[in-house]
């Protein structure tokens, strides 16, 4: 199972040392020959203009969007959900609103319950977090903070407005790697 993890910006390294924690092979996604052959796609958090930059000067657009029609998972975080949103890449259909919670000083951290995580809640790290103004029909509606949806699942695009990948907490990497788990069974049997 090779996950890729998008690493033009922001925080892709530590994404891919919990994914390796949790048995994954990870390669770094820069170009879009770095695509091909992926189980699986991490968006990391970011600032989501220079990533819109850095997508635009590699041509990664059309790639991105040709992997999530084929059906592979993706999980976005925090600038990573806006990047998948209707206004970036089109393919989650929700509209995210960027620092939505405030900028960086009001940065913060909640306990949230998501369906499919048994235990305790997750401790969920917000900074300069995002929440999703406006889902359509299809996007199941996970968390919700002060009554702002923070975390969505639409077939195999998981997302989420924080950093699951700087709390000791891996249980949403492992959920991910589900996704990509059950997504090549479906391609194995097809």
């Amino acid at each position: 199972m090779v996950v890729g993890v998008l690493a033009l910006q922001g925080g892709f390294d530590a994404h891919a040392r919990v994914l390796r924690s949790l048995g994954a092979d990870v390669r770094e996604v820069r170009t879009p020959a770095d695509l091909d052959g992926l189980d699986g796609l991490v968006w990391p958090g970011g600032e989501s203009t220079t990533m819109t930059l850095g997508i635009e000067r590699e041509g990664l657009a059309e790639p991105l969007r040709n992997l999530v029609a084929a059906g592979t998972p993706v999980f976005g975080t925090c600038a990573g959900l806006i990047m998948l949103d209707r206004e970036h890449l089109g393919v989650l259909d929700v509209t995210a609103r960027r620092n939505a919670f405030g900028r960086q000083t009001r940065s913060f951290e909640a306990d949230l319950h998501l369906p499919g995580l048994d235990g305790d809640p997750v401790r969920a790290v917000f900074i300069r977090a995002p929440w999703i103004e406006d889902a359509g029909p299809e996007v199941t509606i996970l968390a919700e903070v002060d009554g702002h949806p923070v975390a969505a699942q639409q077939g195999n695009l998981l997302a989420v407005a924080f950093h699951p990948e700087l709390s000791d907490d891996p249980r949403l990497h492992a959920r991910f790697l589900e996704l990509v788990r059950e997504a090549a069974a479906r391609r194995a049997s097809a």
